[in-house]
C-alpha cells in the first residue's frame, strides 16, 4: 500500500488521499498515510476539507540519492510482473 501511495505521489505531486484510490479500509489508509508521514517521506496539509500529501522528493534526493528512484522501479516491476 505503502509503495501504492508513493507511485501516485510520484506522477502526480499533489494528491488528497481519497484520489489515490487505495483498496483498503480507510483507517488503513490513515495508518499507511500515518507511518509515512512520521517517517519524514511525505507532508500533509489541508486545502479546504481535504488532506493533500506531498511526496518530500527533494529532502529524500538530498539525504538518500536514488533511493526513491530505486523504489519506485521496483514497484513498477514488480506490477508489471502482476
Amino acid at each position: 500500500m505503502r509503495l501504492r501511495i508513493l507511485q501516485a505521489l510520484a506522477s502526480d505531486p499533489a494528491t488528497s488521499c481519497g484520489k489515490i484510490g487505495l483498496v483498503c479500509s480507510k483507517s488503513t489508509a490513515s495508518h499507511h498515510f500515518r507511518v509515512l508521514r512520521e517517517a519524514g517521506v511525505i507532508t500533509q496539509r489541508y486545502q479546504g476539507t481535504a488532506k493533500v500529501n506531498e511526496l518530500r522528493r527533494d529532502d529524500l534526493d538530498t539525504i538518500f540519492p536514488g533511493l526513491l528512484d530505486t523504489l519506485l522501479a521496483s514497484a513498477a516491476a514488480e506490477a508489471e510482473r502482476a
